[in-house]
């Protein structure tokens, strides 16, 4: 469903990623691992095209990503959640959703589409008309993700979506995706936290100063002595 196929991309003169290639199947989690400064926003920026890309591809759904514009990764059913969450802390909680719904113009109805997410989030239902300022840091969270289900996508990419949550928040969060991966969605989860990370995705990538360092299963990362140095 996306592939990276031996990307690098620069800010300025400074190279940031450096021949970096991963691949998320149809129907998986994937997760990308690293620690601050690794490189994985500026990842999160060149798969939604924020940010060229001076070598290799980003292809998603078989379609080369340097040929699309933007806003036509939402007509193919591609959501983003960017770290930070994002909301316009003004605006309600429906109004936030209502832009995550326009974005992906979705064939179901705006109505439908907020039974949906308020089945799945019954708290956002709860602060419907509250403005999103408003909301703690784990509601903030929910909403920021049901703005993206809003558009129905066929493949979510979350940057950082548990930074500032307590663990049990993050233990939440967590569940709340493999609920979403259940219902058919495909995540690539950009993640610092790694031990929870890992206990949801099937595959996972370590990337340390714009390179990639370890690959495999989850059961292999949690094993790899690289990880263990870092995380656990």
């Amino acid at each position: 469903m996306l592939e990276i196929d031996s990307i690098s991309t620069r800010y300025g003169v400074v190279n940031m990623l450096n021949k970096v290639s991963l691949t998320v199947p149809e129907h998986s989690i994937v997760c990308l691992l690293g620690p601050n400064g690794a490189g994985k926003t500026t990842t999160f920026k060149a798969i939604a095209g924020l940010l060229p890309v001076y070598h290799g591809a980003i292809r998603i759904m078989g379609k080369d990503l340097a040929r699309m514009r933007t806003e036509e990764l939402a007509g193919l059913g591609v959501g983003f959640v960017p770290e930070g969450r994002r909301l316009f802390p003004e605006l309600t909680v429906q109004e936030n959703l209502q832009i995550g719904y326009d974005a992906l113009r979705p064939k179901e109805s705006f109505a439908k589409a907020l039974e949906r997410v308020v089945a799945m989030f019954p708290r956002v239902g709860e602060r419907i008309a509250q403005t999103a300022g408003t909301l703690s840091g784990g509601e903030q969270a929910m909403v920021a993700l049901g703005r993206v289900l809003m558009g129905n996508p066929r493949l979510v990419v979350m940057d950082e979506p548990t930074l500032g949550l307590s663990p049990k928040l993050i233990e939440e969060y967590f569940e709340t995706v493999e609920r979403i991966h259940q219902h058919g969605i495909t995540v690539l989860l950009i993640e610092q936290n790694a031990e929870a990370a890992l206990s949801i995705a099937h595959t996972g990538y370590l990337l340390l100063k714009g390179q990639l360092v370890a690959s495999g299963t989850a059961k292999e990362l949690l094993n790899n002595d690289v990880v263990k140095h870092l995380y656990l």
